[in-house]
């Protein structure tokens, strides 16, 4: 297992292969030309060409996975003492409910 400080002088010295190895980690729609485009500083692009849904890659994949019925967000107000838990299914149910709404403005 590589240390802290191995991992951060990767992520210094070869941006390219440490984060396209990263980004192996989610699911693209189309996978990227390019991880990093330095050519117009500092104005930088990363993952060139690529594309993904981040709705798909924070919550269906999990339930596709079988962790519909996990925790995917917490609220927990200690000044309100309030405590709300929406599981991934939950979660992307409200997204939906809401993302409808959007389309009807």
């Amino acid at each position: 297992m590589s240390s802290y400080q191995e991992i951060f002088d990767r992520s210094i010295n070869d941006k390219e292969g440490f984060w396209g190895e990263a980004a192996e980690a989610i699911t693209w729609s189309k996978k990227w030309d390019k991880v990093l485009d330095d050519s117009n500083p500092p104005f930088y692009r990363w993952f060139v060409g690529g594309e993904l849904n981040t709705c798909y890659n924070a919550l269906d994949r999990h339930i596709e996975a079988g962790r519909g019925e996990q925790d995917a967000l917490i609220y927990d107000s200690p000044v309100t003492d309030t405590v709300k838990k929406f599981t991934y299914s939950e979660l992307r149910d409200e997204v939906a409910r809401v993302a409808g709404a959007l389309v009807e403005l």
